[in-house]
C-alpha cells in the first residue's frame, strides 16, 4: 500500500510540475495579453468596436476546431499504442491536418468578401488575415502536440510566451504609433497573424523533417477516431462562444438603458475575460493531463490515480474561483468603467468553467475506450442546453441569463459524462469531497461578495487573509486524508 501510494504521489507531482510549466505557456502569456484589455477597452475602442473583435474571434474559435479535426487527440492515442512508431504517427497526423486545413483555407479565402458581409465585419481584409492565421495554427498544432507527448513543456512554454510578447508589442506599435483609422480593430487581427507566423520559424526543423504519408489502415482509423473529437470540439466551442454572439439577437432593445445589443456584446466579452483565467488554468492542466492519461492507461492503478488527479484539480479550481470572485472590486479597474455593468456574471462563469474542467477530466473514459462518439452525444446535449438557455434567459436576465445557461450546460455535461463513464470505464472519483469543496467555496463567495470596505487596501488585506486561510484549511484536510487513504 505504501509503495502504491508513493508511486501515485510521484506521478501526481510530475503532472503538477508539467502543469506548472504549461501554465507558463498559457496562463502567463494570457496574463501578459490581458494588458491589452485596458488598451482596447479604455484607450482605443468603443463597446461596439470591441464587440466586433469579440464576435469575430468567437467564430474563429469554432472554425479552428474544424482545421485541427481532432487530430491532436488522435495523435496522442495512436502514438502511445504499444509497438507503434511515434514519428510515423506524427507524419500521418500532420498530413491529415495540412490537407484538411489547406482545402478549408482556399475556400474561405475565395469567399472572404461574402463572409465579411455575413459576419458584419468592417473590412474583408480582416477575414483574410484571420483565415491565414487559422492555417498557421493548424500547421503547428501537431508539432506542439509532439512537444507535449515528449514532455518538452519548457519549450512549449517559451514558444507561447514569446508569441504573446510579440502580440503585445505589435498591438502597442500599431494602435499607438502607427494607427490608421481605416484599419481600426483590424490591427488586433494583424498583430496575431504576424506573431503566429513566427511559430513556423520556431518549428522549422520539425516542419522540414515532416514527410507527407498516408497509411491505408492507420490513417482511416485515426480519422474515424478524430472526427467525433472534432465534432465534440465544435459543439464545445459553440457552448463557450454562443452567448457572445446571441446577445446581438436575443437581448431586447434598451434592456440595459443606453446600451445597444452590439455594445452589450462588447461588455459581455470584456467581463468574460476574467473567467478566462479559470479556463487558462484548465487549458494548462489539459496540456499536461491528456498525454498523461494516455501514457498511464495501461497501469492497473490508473483509475484510482485518475480519481486523485480530478480531486486535486477541483481544489485548485476552487481556490482560483474564490480568489477572483472576491477581488472583483479591485480587478474591475483593468477594464473600462463602461464595461463594469457585466461584472456580476464573473463568479457564475468561473463556476461554469470549473464544471467544464471536470468534464474534460472524466471524459478520459471514452478516449481510452475508443468510444469518442459518446463525447459528441454529450456535447450536443450541452449545445441544446446552451441554445435553449440563452433563448429563454437572455430576454429576462440579460448577461446573467447567458452565464447561467453556460453553468447549466457544463454542469449537465459533467454529470452525464460521469454517469456513462461509470458504466463503461469505472473510476472511483471522490464525488462527495469534490462536491463539498464546490459548495463550501460557493458559500464563501456568496457571504463575502456583498461586504464593503472603506479602502481598497483594507479589502485586499481581508481577502488575502481569507484566501490564505482557505488554502491552509485545504492543506490540513488533504494531508490528513492522504495519510489515511491515499487511493480512497
Amino acid at each position: 500500500m505504501l509503495i502504491n501510494a508513493l508511486y501515485g504521489l510521484s506521478k501526481l507531482k510530475r503532472l503538477a510540475g508539467e502543469t506548472a510549466l504549461y501554465g507558463l505557456g498559457s496562463i502567463v502569456p494570457r496574463m501578459i495579453n490581458f494588458l491589452l484589455v485596458p488598451l482596447h477597452t479604455i484607450s482605443m475602442f468603443s463597446e461596439a468596436e470591441y464587440g466586433e473583435i469579440t464576435k469575430l474571434y468567437a467564430y474563429v474559435a469554432v472554425v479552428n476546431i474544424v482545421y485541427m479535426f481532432g487530430m491532436e487527440t488522435a495523435y496522442f492515442r495512436f502514438a502511445t499504442k504499444p509497438g507503434t512508431d511515434p514519428k510515423r504517427i506524427f507524419n500521418l497526423a500532420q498530413t491529415s491536418v495540412i490537407a484538411i486545413s489547406g482545402v478549408l483555407t482556399v475556400f474561405l479565402l475565395l469567399g472572404a468578401v461574402p463572409i465579411s458581409v455575413g459576419l458584419e465585419a468592417s473590412n474583408p481584409k480582416f477575414i483574410t488575415w484571420l483565415v491565414i492565421t487559422m492555417f498557421i495554427d493548424a500547421l503547428v498544432a501537431i508539432p506542439f502536440a509532439q512537444l507535449r507527448l515528449q514532455k518538452k513543456a519548457f519549450q512549449f512554454a517559451i514558444a507561447k510566451i514569446i508569441n504573446v510578447v510579440i502580440v503585445l508589442g505589435l498591438n502597442y506599435y500599431f494602435l499607438k504609433l502607427n494607427y490608421d483609422p481605416a484599419i481600426g480593430v483590424g490591427y488586433v487581427f494583424l498583430a496575431t497573424l504576424i506573431a503566429n507566423a513566427l511559430f513556423i520559424v520556431f518549428f522549422i526543423k520539425t516542419l522540414i523533417a515532416w514527410r507527407p504519408q498516408w497509411d491505408k489502415t492507420i490513417s482511416p482509423q485515426m480519422l474515424r477516431y478524430a472526427y467525433p473529437v472534432m465534432i465534440t470540439g465544435i459543439a464545445g466551442m459553440i457552448n463557450e462562444m454562443f452567448s457572445r454572439s446571441m446577445l446581438d439577437w436575443w437581448l431586447p432593445e434598451n434592456f440595459y438603458p443606453g446600451v445597444t445589443q452590439k455594445e452589450a456584446g462588447g461588455i459581455f466579452g470584456a467581463c468574460y475575460k476574467f473567467a478566462v483565467f479559470m479556463n487558462l488554468g484548465i487549458q494548462a492542466f489539459r496540456y499536461a493531463a491528456e498525454p498523461f492519461f494516455f501514457s498511464n492507461a495501461q497501469d492497473k492503478n490508473s483509475p484510482k490515480l485518475f480519481a486523485q488527479v480530478n480531486h486535486f484539480f477541483v481544489i485548485a479550481c476552487c481556490i482560483v474561483w474564490l480568489g477572483i470572485s472576491i477581488n472583483l472590486d479591485i480587478l474591475k479597474y483593468i477594464i473600462g468603467e463602461n464595461f463594469w455593468l457585466g461584472l456580476p456574471i464573473v463568479p457564475v462563469l468561473l463556476l461554469a468553467y470549473l464544471f467544464l474542467g471536470i468534464y474534460y477530466n472524466i471524459s478520459v473514459w471514452f478516449k481510452l475506450t475508443d468510444k469518442t462518439h459518446y463525447g459528441t452525444i454529450i456535447t450536443l446535449m450541452g449545445v441544446a442546453i446552451t441554445v435553449l438557455g440563452n433563448y429563454f434567459l437572455i430576454p429576462v436576465a440579460g448577461f446573467m441569463g447567458s452565464a447561467i445557461a453556460a453553468l447549466a450546460c457544463y454542469a449537465a455535461m459533467a454529470a452525464i459524462c460521469f454517469g456513462l463513464g461509470q458504466k463503461h470505464y469505472p473510476i472511483p472519483y471522490w464525488v462527495t469531497r469534490d462536491v463539498g469543496y464546490i459548495i463550501f467555496t460557493a458559500a464563501l463567495i456568496r457571504l463575502l461578495s456583498p461586504v464593503q470596505f472603506q479602502s481598497q487596501w483594507a479589502a485586499t488585506g481581508f481577502h488575502t487573509i481569507i484566501i490564505a486561510a482557505f488554502v491552509a484549511l485545504v492543506y490540513w484536510v488533504e494531508k490528513k486524508n492522504l495519510a489515511q487513504s491515499p487511493h480512497s
